[in-house]
């Protein structure tokens, strides 16, 4: 059964760290302000926070061990990554999670951060939150749905989240435990202790930034691996800024990934809000979840099944 943290009420403390790229305290000000005043939190700052000189936000050891100490510290109830960027996977077998797993809190991000969530999810059934990060608050971000959904499943909403129809949607129901994150990170981790068991799950998948020939091979990855076959769905969020190169490919982003899943028959929903773009829900990786595609229909949704733990929980769409 799935490790679920403790939600977070006011006056607790969230630990802010970068352990992979380097983010400037500017950048994090709305941030701070917005936990602290707005949404009534703590905020404990890591020693990664605005540091670095270069492309990470320390050494391998410094990011490591600012990260051990946020997951160590019992009065710290969620950690939130202040950025993605590179880095994770450098240090992901330098963490120790021994206490944690005692302890669990949530652990917030995505992009990179799937690594982690992945690690998590796949050797200790722990819970976390793919969700927006620091930089999405800024220029009233933090008065958007992607952001205003990470405070409410960070205390205790059980979400229902609608998503336009799209002419690629495959039809059907499926219920899993809900895994995935940035396609590229899932690739890479394909065959590594951090890639957890897909078979019955509900998969999704966002990207940024890639080659349309780069997403086939990433796509293909998963495929000859195994790790689409079994799935109780799939869920495809934005593939922001994808890009041809000089001799085209032809095929968009969502065509490839349609023609690769095309053999199996589970329930698949594109355009789900879950990006590097603005629309960036947060979904609590690891936890229970039906997906719902209706045929010709307006509106796809996922929806978190409450465990018993998550009775309590209030419900927001």
């Amino acid at each position: 059964m799935p490790i679920l943290p403790r939600y977070l009420k006011s006056g607790d403390t969230v630990g802010l760290v970068c352990p992979a790229g380097r983010m400037s305290l500017a950048r994090m000000r709305t941030c701070l302000r917005i936990l602290e005043q707005e949404w009534g939190f703590r905020v404990r700052r890591g020693q990664t926070l605005g540091a670095g000189d270069g492309y990470f936000s320390g050494t391998d050891a410094e990011r490591a061990a600012d990260l051990q100490e946020m997951l160590d510290d019992d009065s710290v109830r969620a950690v939130l990554c202040a950025r993605g960027g590179y880095g994770m996977t450098r240090i992901i077998d330098l963490i120790n999670f021994s206490r944690f797993v005692r302890h669990p809190k949530w652990v917030i991000g995505f992009s990179d951060i799937t690594v982690l969530h992945m690690h998590l999810y796949a050797q200790y059934g722990v819970v976390t939150l793919h969700a927006p990060m620091a930089a999405a608050f800024q220029q009233g971000g933090w008065r958007k749905p992607s952001v205003r959904s990470l405070h409410q499943a960070l205390t205790g909403h059980v979400y229902q989240y609608a998503s336009p129809a799209h002419p690629f949607d495959r039809p059907g129901t499926g219920q899993g435990l809900l895994v995935g994150g940035n396609l590229a990170l899932l690739a890479h981790l394909v065959g590594s202790p951090s890639f957890p068991r897909t078979e019955g799950n509900i998969l999704f998948l966002e990207e940024v930034g890639e080659t349309l020939y780069n997403i086939d091979r990433m796509m293909r990855q998963l495929l000859r691996s195994g790790q689409l076959e079994r799935l109780a769905g799939l869920v495809i969020g934005g593939f922001t800024d994808s890009r041809d190169t000089e001799r085209p490919f032809g095929q968009t982003a969502y065509e490839i990934v349609r023609d690769v899943v095309e053999p199996f028959p589970y329930p698949v929903c594109f355009g789900f809000p879950v990006s590097h773009g603005p629309e960036n829900l947060a979904l609590k990786a690891g936890s229970l979840h039906r997906l719902f595609v209706a045929e010709g229909a307006v509106l796809s949704d996922l929806s978190e099944m409450p465990s018993p733990r998550q009775q309590s929980g209030r419900k927001c769409r």
